[in-house]
């Protein structure tokens, strides 16, 4: 594939702590030459999971992905052909995954590396392992979704799944994490608090899903459970952080 789903970054309070959580729950593992005095790096043999301090003003919760691909100039090349309101930065040298950023056409930001680039270290270095639970998706809700969807087709090659007739999701996939572009409309938020469009969620797979939770209960007690789930994902939990998590198997 041109481009990998290669990184995701979450900003929290509790940012050391949340780091031990994934790696308990989900067997992610942290560089060993990482330190936390900063921000905490965890992986899964695939993607870095980037878990950053919540600064005075920023908001908790999924803040940003990221793309490894073969060449950024050829992404730059498509961006000026077919998407010229899209821009890149230059982002400063301690950031482990990318030195540069960059947005899509509803300013969803993202990051943008490629091997041998600067500014790769922690897990983004660490070689691919094998593990027996892995991300698996995350969701973007987006008031053009079609439009978004035809944007990561275009530029970075990802490749459209099929899905039940009616649907009105759309999956993108880099042969091993999948992006699930979600429509957002305010009325859907009728009678309830709205949540603005943005990174919804993020999905786990897991060996075994009663498994799962029997071992998050051993350790945590009781397992916080939403009433209803999407698609085949078979059970949505909410982890101490106020953070959403689905898993499948």
């Amino acid at each position: 594939m041109f481009a990998q789903i290669k990184h995701m970054a979450i900003v929290s309070e509790n940012y050391a702590l949340m780091g031990k959580f994934y790696e308990a729950a989900f067997h992610m593992r942290t560089s060993r030459g990482a330190r936390a005095t900063n921000a905490v790096v965890v992986g899964d043999g695939y993607v870095g999971l980037n878990i950053n301090p919540r600064r005075a003003g920023r908001q908790a919760g999924f803040d940003h992905f990221g793309f490894e691909v073969d060449d950024v100039e050829t992404v730059f090349g498509r961006f000026r052909e077919k998407y010229p309101s899209v821009t890149v930065l230059k982002r400063p040298g301690n950031r482990p995954f990318a030195g540069l950023s960059t947005h899509d056409p509803a300013g969803n930001v993202f990051d943008l590396s490629q091997k041998g680039m600067e500014n790769r270290r922690d897990v983004y270095e660490d070689g691919e392992w094998k593990t027996d639970r892995s991300i698996h998706h995350f969701a973007l809700r987006t008031v053009m979704p079609e439009a978004l969807a035809q944007f990561y087709v275009e530029v970075f090659e990802l490749q459209a799944q099929e899905k039940p007739a009616g649907d009105p999701n759309f999956y993108l996939t880099d042969g091993k994490v999948t992006l699930i572009i979600m429509p957002w409309n305010i009325n859907d938020y009728l009678g309830s608090g709205i949540e603005r469009p943005a990174i919804e969620h993020l999905g786990f797979k897991v060996e075994s899903v009663e498994g799962f939770k029997k071992g998050l209960q051993s350790r945590w007690g009781r397992v916080p459970k939403a009433k209803r789930g999407c698609g085949s994902f078979k059970s949505v939990l909410m982890e101490n952080f106020n953070w959403r998590i689905r898993t499948a198997c």
